[in-house]
């Protein structure tokens, strides 16, 4: 046997054992030991080829950490559970994260491990998605997910490279923007000026606040003598889980929360939603007296009795740039104030059922507004309307964005105002603006050819 090589050196020497290997100084371990990395093989050829590799991964600073590398699965997990928390909100986790990992990439790539995932099986893995059926941005935003695991792992020295880099990023579609024009949302406004909470849509048009910014928007919020509103927060429903340590010990047998992956008690069913198999307790009055013997995990009628529960509706920060002040318009100041005043003669008449949040629209008892009932509201209104075009809640956002380019605002203006972080995002409304661009070319027609 060849004798350790001084200074650090590589050696390559066959063994008793008839196979060849070779042994590779690698750095130093977190505990000050010496970091040596061993390879063997058949043949002199094939050893010197590994020694070469890993030698050269030395030189170019890009050493895994010593020890077992995790698979993808592994790594994967263990990102959503103990990294991505702190830096992403529960609600992005446990909505977008979380299922596209468990759906898509744990079951495409899962089995590899990390240290071994090369482009080729990314290509495979992206075929595999199209033929799916899966949409153009939702293969992109897997692929943004990925990567940004891999990046953490890099960074941590759990692997040398992120292989996501190593290939062209799958290609995302543009969403198509159709705003509405000046007189449909003028008839919007007309229809909505009677109803209930009808600001809403005079703020959701006016000022582009997103759905959740303007469900969650708060009194305190809004200085109607200067004429301000401060988008601080939005408002979203998260779900509700255990939040103590072992939920099978905190006597809860109501069925709120969703069965974790791990659970014993737990199956699978056709869709994407675990069952609970504890029975429903006898004090469930909820159903008519009829409750039913296996309850899903999304019912809401139950009142939870883990004491450590966690979810219900929280106001996050928002979007893009974050905290942002807007000007109100100066003729939807007085209908705020009306707005106001209803809500303080409903909030009256409740009396103790009143459940208010100080937010400027909400239910009868004061709580927060659903987004689905908005969004039927949204639909309503444009039924009423009379506008034709199908057009979702966030399409009078892209309405605010194309009106205020359309009187001339400045672009980086109108991102201030709807918040947006890029200015390329503010950038996509402009090729909608068709009466700039007539004016534009009016204009040019005028200094070269007017007499």
């Amino acid at each position: 046997m060849a004798a350790r090589k001084p200074n650090g050196r590589s050696s390559i020497y066959l063994g008793k054992d008839g196979l060849w290997h070779g042994w590779v100084m690698m750095g130093v371990k977190d505990d000050g030991s010496p970091d040596r990395r061993h390879r063997k093989g058949a043949s002199e050829t094939e050893v010197t080829r590994k020694v070469r590799d890993l030698e050269k991964q030395r030189d170019s600073g890009k050493v895994d950490k010593p020890g077992r590398v995790p698979t993808v699965e592994e790594w994967m997990r263990t990102w959503l559970d103990t990294i991505a928390p702190r830096t992403v909100s529960r609600l992005t986790l446990d909505s977008t994260y979380r299922p596209k990992v468990e759906r898509w990439i744990i079951p495409g790539l899962g089995k590899h491990r990390l240290d071994r995932l090369r482009p080729e099986h990314l290509d495979a893995f992206y075929v595999w998605l199209s033929q799916q059926g899966l949409a153009e941005n939702t293969v992109l935003q897997i692929h943004r997910i990925l990567s940004r695991a891999l990046k953490i792992a890099v960074r941590r020295e759990v692997i040398g490279r992120n292989v996501c880099t190593l290939i062209d990023a799958p290609t995302g579609e543009d969403v198509e923007i159709e705003p509405l024009t000046a007189d449909e949302a003028r008839a919007v406004l007309n229809s909505a000026k009677d109803r209930r909470n009808g600001t809403r849509w005079s703020v959701a048009l006016a000022l582009g606040l997103r759905q959740c910014e303007a469900l969650g928007l708060r009194w305190k919020y809004v200085d109607l003598d200067k004429g301000v509103i401060r988008v601080f927060w939005q408002i979203k429903h998260q779900r509700y889980r255990h939040g103590c340590e072992d939920h099978h010990e905190c006597g809860e047998r109501l069925h709120r929360y969703p069965c974790p992956r791990d659970c014993p008690k737990s199956k699978r069913t056709s869709g994407r939603r675990h069952i609970c198999l504890r029975q429903c307790p006898p004090r469930c009055r909820q159903h008519g007296g009829k409750c039913p013997k296996f309850c899903p995990q999304d019912c809401t009628g139950h009142a939870p009795s883990c004491p450590e529960r966690v979810g219900g509706w929280a106001f996050v920060k928002p979007k893009g740039k974050g905290k942002r002040t807007v000007l109100i318009p100066p003729p939807l100041i007085p209908l705020l104030k009306l707005q106001r005043e209803a809500e303080r003669a409903e909030e009256k008449a409740a009396g103790k059922k009143w459940r208010g949040m100080d937010l400027v629209w909400c239910r009868l008892d004061g709580s927060p507004i659903d987004p689905g009932d908005d969004w039927d509201e949204w639909k309503g209104l444009l039924r009423a309307a009379g506008v034709e075009k199908d057009a979702r809640v966030h399409d009078a956002r892209h309405t605010a964005a194309t009106l205020l380019l359309e009187q001339g605002v400045d672009i980086s203006v109108v991102q201030e105002i709807l918040g947006h972080s890029q200015l390329t995002t503010t950038k996509r409304y402009t090729h909608v603006t068709s009466k700039l661009a007539s004016d534009a070319a009016a204009r040019m027609g005028r200094a070269l050819w007017d007499d």
